[in-house]
C-alpha cells in the first residue's frame, strides 16, 4: 500500500454475515469456535484479496471502507416484486444483518488490506437485491478524500 491507494474487490456469491461464535463441550468445559460457514467465507475474501493484490504491503493510516451486498432475488418473487426489487423500490430487510455483514469483511481483510480493522474510521455497508449475489468491497484511504462533508479540513 502506498498510502494512496484505492482497494477495489468483488466477491462473487451470496454475501454471508459473521456467525456468533458457537459453544460445543469437550469433557467438562465448553469450547467457542467460529461457524464453519464463516470461516469459508473470510477464507474466500482472502484468497480473493491476495488473487487481485499480491504482494500487497497494508494500508496504514485512517480508512473508509463501504461494502455493497447485492442479494439474491428469492425464487418465489413474482414478476413485479422482482422488477421492483431491482429498481431498488423494494430493499432486503433480510438476514443478514447489515453488521454482520462488514463485520465479516473487515475481519477477513485485517492484516491483508490494512494493519488492523480499528483503522476503519468511516464504516458504510449498503444492501441490495441483484441478479449477480456478490459483494462489492472500497476501501479508501482517509488523505486522499478531499471533504467528507463535515466542514472540518482533515
Amino acid at each position: 500500500g502506498e498510502g494512496d491507494e484505492v482497494i477495489a474487490l468483488t466477491i462473487p456469491g451470496e454475501p454471508c454475515g459473521k456467525g456468533r461464535p458457537k459453544f460445543c463441550k469437550v469433557g467438562k468445559f465448553a469450547r467457542a469456535y467460529t461457524p464453519a460457514k464463516t470461516v469459508n467465507h473470510e477464507a474466500t475474501i482472502k484468497q480473493l484479496f491476495a488473487v487481485h493484490y499480491p504482494d500487497f504491503t497494508p494500508l496504514d493510516g485512517p480508512l473508509l471502507m463501504s461494502v455493497f451486498a447485492y442479494m439474491s432475488i428469492p425464487a418465489s418473487a413474482s414478476a413485479k416484486l422482482r422488477a421492483a426489487m431491482l429498481a431498488c423500490r423494494v430493499w432486503p430487510t433480510k438476514k443478514p444483518d447489515a453488521d454482520n455483514i462488514f463485520k465479516l469483511v473487515a475481519d477477513a481483510l485485517s492484516g491483508l488490506a490494512y494493519g488492523d480493522d480499528k483503522q476503519i474510521v468511516t464504516a458504510q455497508l449498503h444492501k441490495f437485491y441483484s441478479d449477480r449475489p456478490r459483494l462489492e468491497i472500497y476501501i479508501i484511504p482517509k488523505s486522499i478524500i478531499p471533504d467528507d462533508g463535515s466542514g472540518k479540513s482533515s
